[in-house]
């Protein structure tokens, strides 16, 4: 509905000349369309309503072609019925006296409607730029919020990694480790809602998670456990991203912790995708999305 309004015949052009042209064009075609229809009217009721199909031609050439073409148009197509429609047939004289009368009245009704529907287009062009200027100005204000939250957050990993390098205990860093690990995760989730946002509010999943892992890989793991991982290309809304990063988080963390004691070898296998068929070792199916999803971690 929002393309219709702003459909303008001439808008691809930019001289005025050009301009003219193609509603001048407009308003023939828009002529022919209601000629061939009273021609096929004609064959049934010759004569009845000569006019009325007037009314939407002048009304569609007008909205969608500018005044230049609503009269084109009308000139034309009641030109036409006047000459071929009205009696006497071909033309323009009167067979009944009551006949100059609602030529006269039709000619002002239609030019009245070419009137109203340039005005009305005219208004509706006005209140879609105004509506375009608002959104472009919000969308503006809320990827300047988010780029703002975004380093909010980096500022607060970063006050916890400078915490960390002060203590020597291990369960304080641990958890001042912890903590940052998902502050980050939240601006992971920021960043990616800041790169999509003219697309909507979703976060594609796919660099999101593949930076979360490769973080959280060079954080929590040594050079003796491998990492590999498959995202598959889909997108979800922020709030159910950001609780799939915490849970990956969450997941990779604890694997850590556990999975892997003693500096003992090993590999981690992450995959993410559309299900076909449940597999072995898979934690549950996350429904959050219109097509539910399957994220699986495997210790190889």
């Amino acid at each position: 509905m929002h393309r219709l309004a702003r459909y303008d015949v001439s808008q691809r052009f930019q001289s005025q000349m050009a301009k003219l042209a193609a509603e001048g064009g407009f308003g023939i075609i828009c002529a022919a369309v209601m000629i061939a229809l009273r021609s096929g009217v004609d064959t049934l009721a010759p004569t009845s309503g000569p006019f009325a199909l007037v009314y939407p031609t002048v009304l569609v050439a007008t909205l969608f072609g500018h005044l230049f073409a609503g009269l084109i148009a009308w000139a034309l197509s009641f030109g036409w019925a006047w000459y071929f429609v009205l009696p006497y047939a071909e033309s323009f004289s009167f067979k009944i006296p009551t006949d100059p009368p609602r030529v006269a009245i039709n000619l002002l009704a239609s030019l009245i409607v070419i009137l109203f529907a340039e005005s009305f287009r005219r208004a509706v062009r006005y209140y879609a730029d105004v509506i375009e200027a608002s959104a472009d100005r919000r969308l503006t204000l809320l990827a300047e919020l988010e780029h703002r939250t975004k380093n909010n957050f980096a500022l607060v990993a970063s006050l916890l990694e400078i915490q960390k390098r002060r203590h020597s205990d291990e369960r304080v860093t641990r958890a001042l480790e912890d903590a940052s690990g998902r502050v980050m995760t939240f601006a992971d989730a920021y960043t990616n809602l800041a790169a999509e946002q003219e697309e909507g509010a979703d976060v594609a999943m796919k660099p999101y998670l593949e930076r979360l892992i490769e973080r959280l890989t060079k954080a929590s793991f040594a050079t003796n456990v491998s990492v590999r991982y498959s995202i598959a290309d889909l997108t979800l809304p922020r709030e159910q991203a950001v609780g799939l990063g915490l849970y990956l988080n969450e997941s990779i963390a604890n694997s850590a912790k556990y999975a892997f004691p003693d500096d003992r070898d090993g590999a981690l296998e992450i995959d993410l995708y559309w299900p076909k068929a449940a597999g072995p070792y898979a934690y549950p199916i996350m429904a959050w999305a219109k097509r539910p999803f399957r994220l699986i971690m495997r210790e190889v």
